[in-house]
């Protein structure tokens, strides 16, 4: 986790971001570039059945004669494989903005290897909350859409917070990333979350009626996968969350009347 090198605030360039979110980015760019230059159009399809989610393999009579695709193995690793893929250079576009806005403060609060942890469990949420809802369907379900929902609800944790993130745009100080989070009730309890939670809510019931698109085409949005990864970041994530409250002081303490 990074450190401050002083007590005094440094002024650092916007784009400083950290290792572990630019490697994530990095990969979805060079597995769709892949994709795109270098698989054939039958190959590609083999990547989407192999590393999609798609809920009708997990259905014996969908798939009855569908041989190693619908074998255990994709059945297991298809619940995080499938956040990374793409459907357009515009899809990876859009998540990659958003991983860089919410991905950032997760990992700087996290470290490396909590945000990856936290990436595959919300990754996984995102897919049962789809299955729940699409159970037998065969449309492939691809993107990181899940895992950056997650991120933006355990950010939500603490960014409104004094000192935190929100107010200190422009300049690094490491310190605003490690302010003690408030219980979820309270900060349930701040307009501003109550803001942004209608917003984001919104936006994802649009998608599901299908007024809204993300490109302007009819491609299908997995808005459950959406709300599964939301919905798993806002409540796993004091499991994650390397910062402890200071113990209450003697005179903090509430009186009983």
């Amino acid at each position: 986790m990074e450190q401050p090198l002083s007590g005094a605030l440094r002024r650092e360039p916007i784009f400083n971001v950290p290792t572990a979110v630019v490697a994530t980015l990095a990969v979805l760019i060079i597995i769709h570039l892949v994709r795109e230059w270098v698989l054939t159009p039958q190959q590609d399809t083999q990547v989407l059945l192999w590393f999609s989610f798609i809920p009708a393999r997990y259905d014996g009579a969908a798939t009855a004669g569908a041989g190693a695709v619908a074998g255990l193995g994709p059945k297991i690793w298809t619940f995080i494989s499938y956040a990374l893929l793409h459907g357009s250079w515009m899809h990876l576009g859009l998540n990659g903005i958003w991983l860089l806005a919410f991905g950032t403060p997760i990992a700087r609060r996290f470290g490396a290897l909590r945000y990856l942890l936290f990436f595959a469990l919300t990754a996984a949420a995102g897919a049962i909350a789809h299955l729940a809802t699409q159970t037998n369907a065969y449309v492939p379900v691809i993107g990181a859409s899940a895992s950056i929902s997650g991120f933006m609800a355990a950010a939500m944790r603490f960014v409104f917070q004094r000192s935190g993130p929100l107010g200190l745009i422009g300049r690094n100080d490491p310190q605003a990333y490690l302010v003690p989070a408030l219980p979820l009730l309270a900060v349930l309890r701040d307009p501003r979350v109550l803001a942004f939670l209608a917003v984001w809510f919104g936006l994802n019931i649009l998608f599901g009626v299908g007024s809204l698109s993300l490109d302007g085409g009819d491609q299908p949005i997995a808005w459950q996968a959406h709300i599964g990864g939301f919905l798993a970041g806002l409540l796993a994530f004091p499991l994650f969350d390397p910062v402890r409250a200071p113990p209450p002081r003697d005179g903090d303490r509430a009186t009983i009347h």
